[in-house]
């Protein structure tokens, strides 16, 4: 794919619609062992300053191409760790935001937190842009797993910064937590979980760690022996579900919970539910717009991605293009396979009638592909006349059984665990 192909796309948006909006800041102050994103460590502010001139005209180009009337519904600056930005750098950065398209009414404007890379003077930057939505990562709270993994990070560091985030009236805050971590327990997991519900935080991912030293040569850091067994992997994962449902939270997907009132748990509840690259998401925009080195964007026509490396990145804005390196234009067939494993991700199950109405496919065809996904799982899954259904004793699994109706699947090259 070429940058005029993405150029093309960004122009097909339709005027006076609503789009989604990603900044990536791939620096960090320091590279976590367990973490597979594209990230580089910084010792100095220089590279990180740089970097925002080159979104800044990243921005400018996308002003260019993008149709009249167009407005964020949702804005998220992700990394790495996009708090190493200076306040001057975070006021300075959302203007350019802001000059290319303003908030949509019921915006959502996240960014995610480092607890040991946020000041009051940076967090009052991002509140006064806009900001309404916090996102931290805990992993686990055990000093030792800690060590293990790279990231240093105490409960009292994690605290300081959440009540900074409340005190700012920021309502709205997100936490990521890991299982299958080397060393991790059922007591340890316990005591990490309890630490975090005490933060109440509005929606919480639980996410496995992935293991892939093989991709991410950082974790070769990682001692893999002392990672636990897949059957260990789903005790620890079902000990943590257990405990955010005992406090009241709703299962949101294979992965995520939330409090009752939040945009997650409304939208499952009213069959909205969505689920992206990025995760589960009550966001219906069409479009997401992925701005920065390696960033990924989503159109109706389908993927693109920007060159992975910084240096790529720059030298392709710098000279007035986008910094397009790859993609893929979506089939008829790809589109229906997409939702097919989106219905399965968020809901349980797939919509027969639905994919009939919308896509280029027959009920029998349907049908057809459903008894195949089920012969693999020996009939673990339910099909009748709606479609079909996961089992709760099956959703661990959903994920695999999604896998089933993925044409591009890599199942046989080298993967983490599933569950």
């Amino acid at each position: 794919m070429k940058p005029g192909d993405f150029s093309r796309w960004i122009e097909a948006i339709p005027e006076n619609s609503d789009i989604s909006l990603y900044l990536h800041v791939p620096f960090c102050r320091r590279l976590c062992w367990f973490c597979a994103c594209r990230t580089q460590g910084t010792a100095s502010g220089e590279p990180v300053a740089a970097y925002v001139e080159t979104l800044k005209d990243e921005l400018k180009l996308l002003k260019r191409h993008l149709p009249r009337g167009v407005h964020l519904s949702r804005l998220h600056w992700g990394g790495g760790t996009p708090t190493l930005l200076s306040p001057d750098h975070m006021r300075d950065l959302s203007a350019a935001v802001r000059d290319v398209a303003d908030f949509a009414e019921n915006y959502e404007f996240s960014v995610e937190i480092d607890p040991n890379e946020i000041d009051a003077a940076r967090l009052d930057a991002l509140f006064d842009s806009g900001m309404n939505r916090a996102s931290i990562g805990v992993q686990d709270f055990d000093p030792e797993i800690q060590k293990t993994i790279g990231r240093e990070q105490s409960f009292d560091t994690t605290k300081h910064a959440v009540d900074m985030i409340r005190h700012r009236g920021i309502q709205s805050l997100n936490a990521d937590i890991l299982y299958g971590l080397p060393d991790q327990t059922r007591s340890k997991i316990v005591d990490s979980v309890q630490k975090l519900l005490s933060l109440s935080p509005d929606r919480v991912a639980l996410y496995g760690y992935a293991h892939v030293p093989w991709m991410a040569k950082r974790q070769q850091m990682i001692p893999s022996d002392a990672l636990p067994r897949p059957d260990d992997r789903l005790n620890l994962f079902e000990t943590a579900r257990k405990l955010f449902v005992w406090d009241n939270y709703d299962e949101i997907g294979i992965d995520h919970f939330a409090t009752k009132q939040d945009g997650l748990s409304i939208a499952a509840r009213n069959g909205k539910l969505r689920r992206n690259f990025q995760g589960y998401t009550d966001d219906t925009s069409d479009v997401l717009v992925g701005l920065g080195a390696s960033s990924i964007s989503r159109f109706p026509q389908g993927y693109a991605q920007n060159a992975p490396a910084t240096s790529a990145y720059t030298k392709a804005i710098r000279a007035h293009e986008f910094s397009t390196v790859r993609g893929h234009s979506f089939t008829e067939d790809d589109k229906l396979r997409a939702r097919m494993i989106e219905m399965l991700m968020c809901d349980f199950r797939i919509d027969t009638a639905e994919l009939v109405r919308d896509h280029d496919t027959t009920e029998a065809e349907v049908t057809a592909m459903f008894r195949r996904a089920n012969a693999e799982f020996e009939d673990m899954l339910v099909i009748d006349e709606k479609g079909l259904f996961v089992p709760p004793d099956a959703r661990p699994l959903t994920r695999i059984i999604a896998r089933s109706f993925d044409a591009y699947d890599l199942s046989s090259a080298g993967h983490s665990s599933a569950i």
